[in-house]
Formats: structure tokens, C-alpha cells, sequence
């Protein structure tokens, strides 16, 4: 039998999928300075912003422990089974490197694939959501991990901050580089490339984000899946600016608007904006 394991960082569009699927969700914890949360289990994303919004200290995310993903390859490590373990990009996270070492005294008992999405969030829920299914059709753990690492090759995200302390904070960019974005009062537009966070242009505004934010949607023909992230998953006046744009380039296309999670609000901070696409190339590579 295959086990899937995956972290808290991955965002489905049914928040009841892992649990329908029999899929093993490890939490990374985030810090409000010595208050500490396990992402998904007492704390939603609508419960990050409340606090985010209270709080005098920038929040931080953290990689499950290694006694965590022990604790969850061992009541999944049966002689004959395989878990594939899909994790939050390496570049971003120790989450991988944790599981890593926490499944090295299982590995003769089960076999234990550890795959990096190279993404986070959506992404990676994605990729969770194709290996399941992959698995319930009787595809053997190999034949997953090299979907799953194709697949992840597919996945194009791109986003907008007001700010780049929240990504400072994180040890994502330096201090010195947020203090010039502030000074200069621009909006950094940004992708995800090869697992990490790189700054690609800088906005004067907004609306001028949102509207590279349409831009880089266009340039998929054939979208798989493709869905907006904030911090809200109520659509507000710019979000119904960049749907509605969408639609003219889209028009039998429905766009989910979902509220980022907090391992990747802490990134974000509250105003961030972005999209994750997945094209649909990738399910013949």
C-alpha cells in the first residue's frame, strides 16, 4: 500500500481532502513571538490575520519537528508499504531536511520517497491531490514520484507585496533591501523559480501589480488549474478588477479566490496578492 504524507503548507481547495484521502498532514508551527501555533490545528488563516493585525511582533514559521515526522512515519511504516513524503520547497523551509532525517530508521521497514515541490501552498496541494488519485488508480510509488516531479516543474506562481519586511524576517531578503523598498515606496512583484522566492520587477503601485498579475495569466493558453491567493478569501475591490480582466481573456474559466495560509502569511504579511498556476503541458511530460 502507499502512504502519502505531506505538510501543513499545502492548501486544498477541499480542506477535507487530506482526511478523505487518508493522507498525513505534519503541521509546522508559527511564532508570535513566544507564542507558538500549529498551522491547521489551532490556528486558520482567518485566526493569523486577527493576531497578525494585534500583535507588535512579526510572526515566523518553523519546520515540524523531527519528533513530529517520526512520530507520523511510524504509525505509517508497514513491511510491504511505501509512503511518499511531498513537502514545502527546500529552499523556503527545513521542512524536507526534517523529514529527511526523521525517516532515515524507517527505511527498512518501509520505503520512504521524499519528493520537493518545489512550491508551496496551492502548488503543493495540488501535487498532493494528483498522487493520491494516482495511487487510487494503482499506480505504483514509482510511477507517483516521477509524476509528481514533473508535475512540479508546471507549477508558475507569481504574487505583489507591499512590503518586503515580512520576506526579511523570514531570512528570505536581507534587511537592508526592505528598508529600500520602503524608501522608495515601490511594490515588489515576485515569483517562485526552482523553489525560491526571487524578486522579478518592481511596481509603482497596485494597480500597476495587478495588472503584471493579469499579464502573467495570459500567457497560459491551457490552464490545468490556476487559482488567486490573498489574505482573504472574500474577493474585495481588487480582486473583482483582476477576476474580472480574467474573464475577458477566460471567459468559461471560474477562478477560486482563497485566503493564503499563515506558513505563507509570514511571508506576505497581510496585503500580498498572487496567483499559482498549473499548466496542463505538464500531465504529458
Amino acid at each position: 500500500m502507499i502512504r502519502l504524507v505531506t505538510d501543513s503548507t499545502a492548501h486544498f481547495l477541499d480542506p477535507d481532502f487530506p482526511r478523505k484521502h487518508n493522507i498525513s498532514v505534519v503541521p509546522l508551527t508559527v511564532h508570535f513571538g513566544t507564542r507558538l501555533f500549529k498551522e491547521g490545528v489551532d490556528l486558520s488563516s482567518e485566526e493569523f490575520f486577527k493576531r497578525l493585525d494585534e500583535s507588535d511582533v512579526m510572526p515566523i514559521a518553523h519546520a515540524p519537528t523531527l519528533d513530529s515526522f517520526s512520530t507520523v512515519y511510524a504509525g505509517l511504516a508497514k513491511p510491504g508499504d511505501e509512503i511518499i513524503s511531498i513537502h514545502i520547497s527546500g529552499k523556503l523551509s527545513h521542512t524536507l531536511q526534517n523529514a529527511k532525517i526523521a525517516s532515515e530508521p524507517f527505511a527498512g521497514r518501509s520505503k520512504v520517497h521524499l519528493i520537493d515541490s518545489l512550491s508551496t501552498s496551492v502548488g503543493l496541494g495540488w501535487l498532493v491531490e494528483k498522487a493520491a488519485f494516482a495511487a487510487e488508480a494503482g499506480s505504483s510509488a514509482e510511477d507517483i514520484v516521477r509524476l509528481v516531479r514533473g508535475l512540479s516543474h508546471q507549477l508558475y506562481v507569481a504574487f505583489f507585496v507591499d512590503t518586503l519586511d515580512y520576506l526579511a524576517n523570514a531570512n528570505r531578503f536581507s534587511k537592508a533591501q526592505a528598508i529600500l523598498g520602503a524608501m522608495l515606496n515601490f511594490k515588489p512583484f515576485l515569483n517562485i523559480e526552482d523553489g525560491d522566492i526571487v524578486p522579478t520587477e518592481k511596481m509603482q503601485s497596485r494597480a500597476q501589480a495587478i495588472e503584471r498579475l493579469i499579464e502573467f495569466v495570459a500567457e497560459f493558453s491551457d490552464m490545468e488549474y490556476m487559482a488567486i491567493l490573498q489574505s482573504s478569501a472574500r474577493a474585495n475591490e481588487e480582486t473583482k478588477l483582476l477576476l474580472d480582466q480574467l474573464a475577458l481573456s477566460f471567459p468559461e474559466r471560474r477562478f477560486p479566490v482563497l485566503a493564503y495560509r499563515p506558513s505563507l502569511g509570514t511571508f506576505l504579511g497581510p496585503s500580498g496578492m498572487g496567483v499559482i498556476v498549473l499548466d496542463r503541458q505538464s500531465d504529458e511530460n
